[in-house]
This record gives structure tokens, C-alpha cells and sequence, in this order.
């Protein structure tokens, strides 16, 4: 898996100075590396899903939706507040089993001037979409990362966003629970925009909470309608980037002055008109989803 990453890396020639020293440990060239690690207080993966039951103009909605609130005031304000005052981003696309590309290699945000560059290279990728649906083939590769980047994360987290459940390669809670042992949290945005097709369920929200999501302090925010792309998303990473094992304090009122027990975040004035939601993954582990109905679904499409 790490060999196919930096294969990946290499040819989107868009390195980071610094960026490779996993795969110059297994013998690929990579480009000069730094010194010593660079510390942040958070190393994040947004995995995002391509395949083709989302459709182009949905896709340039949730790409624009990252880079408007990577920009935002909110998010920028929350990086500032850590206590090393700057993250990590890398962007993923994936879809089947074998395919899965870096977009935006890691890069350090810690301020406009960072998170324009990253969106600069965002903007600049071209829209793409690919078949099958492999959430943990999206999560493996995205676990694999953390190991190439040149970086000191406090913490490690992978954002997968998705329209449907795991259809192909391994069992989804497998690669969560593989993923969650090398102590790296998963999160959720499952996408909920369409009445259910033949590969579809249309309980994806209790899909994702109990077949995806795990980790410490692990949560999904639901995407019900095409207008709240924007405010969901920049609620998630404000969520993930201010998160901690206790309850975010009030200076991140904007997007969560409160975390309840039933895991809900009340939106503020500000937020009000979308009304995200924030839900924790069970406090048990136990769901009370089946994490195996996607590949059935598709079974009995093919008359398996």
C-alpha cells in the first residue's frame, strides 16, 4: 500500500519540501527531505468520494465547498488557537478498490497566504469520476499517508465523505478498525442528497456511524441538501481542527458552543439557516447497521 502511494505522489509531481521520507525508505527517489519533522497540531486526510453516483455538478459543488472553508475565517481562526498553531492537509479523491490519487499533497496551513496555496492547486485539478465504491480501499490508502508527509501530528484524522456504502474490496470496519488501532480518528460526511438507486441505501447516516466512523472523538456531519455543501463542510473542519477529548470551549462558539451527549452541536444564529448537525460514533462500539449490505446489494445485482 505505502509502494502504491508514493507511486501516486511521484506522479502528480506536486511534492512538498521534505515530503517523502517513507518512500526513500523503500527505495523510490524522492525529492530532498528536511531535517526534522514539522509539528502541527492536526494531520488531515480528506478522502473525498468520486465515484459515479455523484454526479459532476455535485462533485464541483463539495470540491468548492473544501476550498471555501479551508479559506474561511472560521477555519483559519480555529488553526490559530491550537497549540502549535498550524495543521496539516492532504486532499484524496477515491472511488473502487484500485483507485484511489492524492490531488494536493501534505501541506502546512497556518494562515490566508498557506490555505490560498493549497486552493490554488485544489482549483487548478481537474473533476474526474470513477466506478465502484470502496470506502475501505479510500481509508487504507488514506492510513498510509500519515507515514509520507514529514510531519509530527498531536493528532491524526481522516475525513471521508461519501454518497453510498463499501461495495467493493474489504470489509469497511476492517480498514476503521485497523486504522483506529494505529490511533487515528475517522470521520463521516455522509451525503444524502438523492432518493436511493440500486447500489444505495437510505440509511447512509446509520451506515457511516456504525460501519465507518471510529476514533477518538469520532463524529459524522449528515449533507441532506445541494445549498448546505458549503456550511456543512466548513462545520466539519472546525469541528476536527478544534476537537479534543473535551468539550470545545467557548471560543469556538461560532460553529460549537456545545457538544451534548447525544452528540448534537446547536448551531448558532450564524449557522442557523442549515442547522448542521455533529453526531458522535456509539460510546459502545456497537451499531446497529449491517456493515456488509453494500457488497450484498451488489452481489445480488450481479446474480451472485
Amino acid at each position: 500500500m505505502l509502494t502504491r502511494v508514493c507511486e501516486k505522489l511521484r506522479l502528480g509531481s506536486l511534492f512538498l519540501t521534505g515530503g517523502l521520507i517513507a518512500c526513500g525508505m523503500i527505495g523510490l527517489r524522492a525529492e530532498p527531505v528536511q531535517a526534522a519533522e514539522q509539528e502541527v497540531d492536526l494531520a488531515l486526510v480528506l478522502a473525498v468520494d468520486i465515484s459515479y453516483s455523484m454526479d459532476e455538478d455535485e462533485q464541483k459543488l463539495q470540491r468548492q465547498g473544501y476550498m471555501d472553508a479551508l479559506r474561511s475565517r472560521e477555519v483559519l481562526e480555529a488553526i490559530g488557537k491550537g497549540a502549535v498553531g498550524r495543521i496539516a492537509v492532504t486532499y484524496v479523491e477515491w472511488a473502487g478498490q484500485r483507485s484511489q490519487d492524492v490531488i494536493v499533497p501534505w501541506r502546512i496551513i497556518e494562515g490566508p497566504e498557506s490555505a490560498d496555496s493549497f486552493v490554488e492547486v485544489l482549483s487548478n485539478a481537474p473533476i474526474r469520476r470513477a466506478f465502484r465504491t470502496s470506502i475501505s480501499g479510500g481509508i487504507d490508502f488514506s492510513a498510509a499517508l500519515f507515514n509520507t508527509g514529514g510531519i509530527k501530528a498531536i493528532r491524526r484524522v481522516i475525513d471521508v465523505s461519501g454518497d453510498g456504502p463499501n461495495n467493493e474490496g474489504r470489509a469497511v470496519t476492517d480498514a476503521r478498525d485497523e486504522a483506529v488501532a494505529q490511533g487515528i480518528t475517522i470521520n463521516g460526511l455522509p451525503i444524502l442528497l438523492k432518493r436511493p438507486g440500486y447500489t444505495d441505501i437510505s440509511d447512509l447516516d446509520g451506515y457511516y456511524r456504525d460501519c465507518v466512523i471510529g476514533g477518538v472523538g469520532a463524529f459524522m456531519v449528515q449533507l441532506r441538501e445541494l445549498q448546505q455543501f458549503a456550511n456543512v463542510i466548513r462545520t466539519k473542519l472546525v469541528t476536527e481542527i478544534a476537537d479534543s477529548d473535551e468539550t470545545p470551549k467557548n471560543e469556538f462558539g461560532r460553529i460549537a458552543p456545545l457538544i451534548q451527549q447525544a452528540g448534537i452541536v446547536a448551531p448558532t444564529p450564524r449557522f442557523a439557516q442549515a442547522q448542521p448537525r455533529v453526531e458522535r460514533a456509539p460510546a459502545n462500539g456497537q451499531g446497529r447497521t449491517g456493515c456488509l449490505v453494500g457488497e450484498r446489494m451488489w452481489n445480488q445485482r450481479m446474480g451472485n
